[in-house]
């Protein structure tokens, strides 16, 4: 995509997920219904046990329909909690990938 095909507008959202969220392919899980559903960002595990990600998106819509999903995530997690910061500034990102750090 070139930049007169981008949107004007990308929504990014920052998610941080707790509970049982590593060592269930959480992470893997995310990245395969992002595809799906054409978003780009990033997943990675935290030191805490927990996993965050920021999605992007024109639609936003379509990244409520992912937060959805990721407020039960794979079969094996156990959502706890999840934490949602909608981000007024971000880079753009041109796919989406799992980070490890």
């Amino acid at each position: 995509m070139n930049d007169s095909e981008q949107p004007a507008t990308l929504y990014t959202w920052r998610v941080n997920v707790q509970g049982v969220v590593q060592g269930v392919f959480y992470r893997a899980n995310t990245r395969d219904e992002a595809l799906k559903l054409d978003v780009t960002g990033w997943v990675q595990n935290e030191p805490d046990g927990s996993v965050s990600a920021v999605l992007q998106h024109a639609d936003d819509t379509v990244l409520s329909r992912l937060v959805a999903w990721m407020r039960h995530g794979p079969p094996g997690a156990r959502v706890t909690e999840l934490a949602l910061d909608k981000l007024e500034s971000a880079p753009r990102y041109d796919r989406f990938e799992i980070r490890r750090w």
